[in-house]
């Protein structure tokens, strides 16, 4: 290994929660589905507890509460959204955990949704975990997940390198 030879690091993101595997191009919202926004995975919650994908720095949390971006140590830019269409809610079905610059270990719950306040809202519940610095990976692995496949909590869900 050179002076100045970088080392790939490899980053494994876990499940941002519990419940069904949805791939990203079977979002029902084109936004997400056409990886306008980033690439990565999504989950249709059983209980309404989401977790932090990877370790790093809670960068923002929407005023709206619907969404939370985490800086992973190593530079991978992670956006977890809650459901489809859920900015207008304003916040009412979501309680965050975390602050912005607060420190996040993986798996750990970061915030709830309360489903039957978004299915009374008629709003969609699946959740997305996107890598928003696409630019910066090398590669994406998703993991071998069928569709629907039953999450838990901690289940690896794809491998990042980065360039």
């Amino acid at each position: 290994m050179g002076l100045f030879s970088k080392k790939i690091k490899d980053i494994t993101v876990t499940t941002i929660a519990e419940g069904k595997y949805v791939p990203i191009e079977k979002v029902p919202d084109k936004v997400f589905s056409s990886k306008m926004m980033g690439d990565g995975f999504a989950i249709l919650p059983s209980n309404g507890k989401i977790y932090a994908p990877v370790s790093g720095t809670v960068a923002s949390v929407f005023p709206t509460k619907h969404a939370i971006t985490i800086s992973e140590k190593n530079g991978l830019q992670i956006l977890i959204h809650l459901g489809i269409d859920t900015v207008e809610l304003n916040g009412v079905p979501f309680n965050i955990l975390v602050q912005e610059g607060e420190k996040i270990k993986q798996d750990q719950l970061i915030a709830e949704i309360d489903l039957q306040k978004l299915k009374d809202s008629q709003k969609d519940s699946t959740c997305m975990m996107l890598i928003t610095n696409m630019d910066d990976v090398k590669e994406l692995t998703n993991l071998d997940l069928a569709d629907s496949s039953a999450i838990t909590v901690g289940t690896d869900m794809v491998e990042a390198k980065l360039k």
